[in-house]
Order: structure tokens, then sequence, then C-alpha cells
């Protein structure tokens, strides 16, 4: 494509430091920049901790381990979302419990997250669409009357915020991605933030394979050993090294980005005016870090259609979500068409459009105008 969905970018000293890596002789997990990462972060969140993982997929899964999700238990969460969310309590034995969203920012419904909720309910995942905050005041309210957990799927949120508090940081855990698509990237890679202090020892073992390693480097004892369940959650020093050039600059890009939302708003904005298609919706309480940009168009041919329509002139938009109640694991845990109005109406009808760090003015321009030609304004 002329104009790709996603491109990814070098802003600062990304080869510089993984020369530096490989020069101190640790490329493996939990070298020199992967603390670095860690430290930075915690400073940026004001977090207990951060670690770093090899994917947001892998922060879900600890989170889910931590919490102790298992059969018998349910765990709500939005159907419009990456698989992830649900895979990481799934995998546990745990049953995804999925709630309709708000037609506004595409996020959890905390009204329908409180008519969810059972005796055998575990926890609440909030996954902040776009870079945009759930209702974290309702949410938090209801698991803190029922005793649940919250966590947060902020993988699309790191930089954004609600009511002054950052995305991630307001649940007893949450979940960063740093995937390529992500505003601040390291090709893969993710991290478990931890607000709750009382989960950090354990979250350290799961993240080393089940073993107290981690205290065995600190010196904190003679050996290390078995002593928990877990799994190798840690990423390359490699990946940390290019990710740590990427939030030294964390401002920079989310000012560029910014501008990239804000030429768009500006551009499309006649489509709102003539009814042709609605913008993103941004609630007051809500500082974003500006993810993405979508459209949300009158129905699923004519979204098909404008895809298609920018596909044949080199321009890469995409539909994002297939809701996970109408996957064939949905449907194995018996959700049907119809239980989630208003998750199938607006992701039949809803268009991403291209979005990184270095596209330029003119590529912006060239989206727009083909999409106001192929929508008729």
């Amino acid at each position: 494509m002329r104009i790709p969905f996603n491109k990814p970018f070098i802003v600062g000293k990304e080869l510089y430091y993984i020369a530096q890596s490989v020069a101190s002789g640790h490329i493996a997990g939990d070298g020199v920049f992967t603390r670095k990462c860690g430290e930075l972060l915690e400073g940026r969140l004001g977090a207990a901790r951060v670690l770093l993982t090899p994917s947001c997929t892998a922060a879900l899964e600890m989170a889910a381990m931590l919490i102790d999700a298992g059969p018998g238990d349910e765990v709500i969460m939005p159907s419009y979302t990456f698989v992830s969310t649900a895979n990481a309590f799934h995998l546990r034995g745990a049953r995804p419990v999925f709630a309709d969203i708000r037609p506004d920012t595409l996020n959890i419904d905390p009204a329908l997250v409180e008519e969810a909720v059972t005796e055998r309910t575990k926890a609440v995942v909030a996954v902040h669409y776009a870079g945009v905050g759930c209702d974290m005041d309702a949410i938090t309210e209801t698991a803190s009357a029922r005793g649940l957990h919250v966590i947060e799927d902020a993988a699309q949120a790191l930089g954004a915020s609600y009511r002054g508090r950052p995305l991630g940081t307001i649940g007893a855990l949450g979940a960063l991605s740093f995937h390529e698509t992500k505003n601040f990237i390291c090709g893969e890679g993710g991290a478990l933030v931890i607000n709750d202090g009382r989960f950090v020892e354990r979250a350290e073992i799961l993240r080393e394979k089940g073993t107290d390693r981690s205290r065995f480097f600190r010196g904190e004892v003679d050996r290390y050993t078995w002593v928990d369940i877990g799994s190798s959650y840690l990423p390359s020093d490699l990946q940390a090294a290019f990710l740590y050039a990427q939030l030294e600059n964390m401002d920079a890009i989310t000012t560029r980005r910014g501008a990239i939302y804000r030429f768009y708003e500006q551009e499309l904005s006649v489509l709102e005016a003539k009814g042709l298609a609605r913008l993103p919706r941004l609630p007051a309480e809500c500082a974003p870090n500006h993810h993405l940009f979508y459209l949300i168009v009158e129905d699923e041919t004519t979204r098909d259609g404008l895809i298609a329509h920018l596909k044949s002139r080199g321009i890469l938009a995409v539909f994002h979500y297939v809701p996970l109640h109408l996957s064939k694991v949905g449907r194995r845990l018996g959700y049907r068409e119809g239980m989630l109005p208003v998750t199938e109406d607006l992701s039949r009808r809803l268009v991403r459009l291209p979005f990184f760090y270095s596209i330029t003015e003119a590529e912006q321009a060239e989206v727009a105008r083909e999409i106001k030609t192929f929508l008729g304004a």
C-alpha cells in the first residue's frame, strides 16, 4: 500500500541502545534496559511496580494467575476487544462473561457490569478502547461493593488518563502493549502494572518461571528454586533497549500523534455535519493519548465499500474487532446474535484510518479526500 495502515518508526537512540545492550554482555531478560524501562514507567505512572513482559497477552495471563482465576470463576469484560483479554482468563479455566459497550466511547457499560455480577464473579476487566478511559468511578464502585478485582487492559492506553490518573493505574493490575501498532513500540512487548503492592513479590515469581530467582539476584536467598506456578514472561533486553528510546520520547510522540488526530478531525468533521459518519467521542473526564482515529459509517455495506475504495487507491484502512461473543469460542460459551446489540451494531460500522508517527499531512489529506469522495461529501 502507498499509504499503509501502520508503519514502525525510530524516534531517538533505539539502535544505539541495542548496540549498548549487546556490548553489556546481557541481552536476555532483566538486563540493563529492561530495568531502565521498568523504572521509567514506574516514575511516569506512579505504580508500585512495572514489570516488562514479552507482550500485553503475557501481562494479562500474569494478572489472571495473580488473582487466582480458575474453574468456577467468572470474569466480566467487553466482547469488543482483542482475544487476549478473554484468553488470559479462559486459559486458567475461568469463564469470560461479556457485557455490552457504551455507544459513545465503545467501552464497557458500567450499568451492564453491575447486572452481570453473580456469586461466581472474580474480576472485571476494563478495556480502554482507543486510549479513552472507561468509566472507572462506576466500575471501581461496583467492584469494591462486591469484593471484585479490577484489571485494566490498557493495551492502547499508555499516556492517557481518567480524571488525572494514568490509565493502567486505577485497578489493582494493568496491562500495557508495545506492539508495533501501539503509540510506543518495540515490535512485540508489554508490561504488567502493579498498583496493589501485595501482588509484587508473587508477580516476580510468576514471571521467572515460578522461581524465586529475582530474590536470589538481590541476595535475599542463597539459591533459587521452584516455588509457584509461572512461565517465561521476560522480554529480551534487545526489545527493552529499543523501547527505552521510545519511552524517553513519550511526550514528543504523544504531541505528534495529537497533531495527526486533530488533522483527521478537522478534515473529516464535514462528514458528521452532513450525517454521513460519526467521529470519535471523548468524555470530559478523559485525556486521550490519540492512539487511533476511526469513523462509524451508516452500515456494514458502506464500511466494506469504503475500505475497498481506499484499497483500490493504495490506502489501507481496516475494520477492528470481530466481537468475541460471536466467535467460535464465544458461541460454545452460549452466546448468540442479538445478545450484545450495541457491540454488534458498531463493530460492523467502524473503520480505522491509517495512523502512524511518520504519516504526512499530504498523505492524511489524500485519505480524507478519498473518504469524502466515496461518502459523497
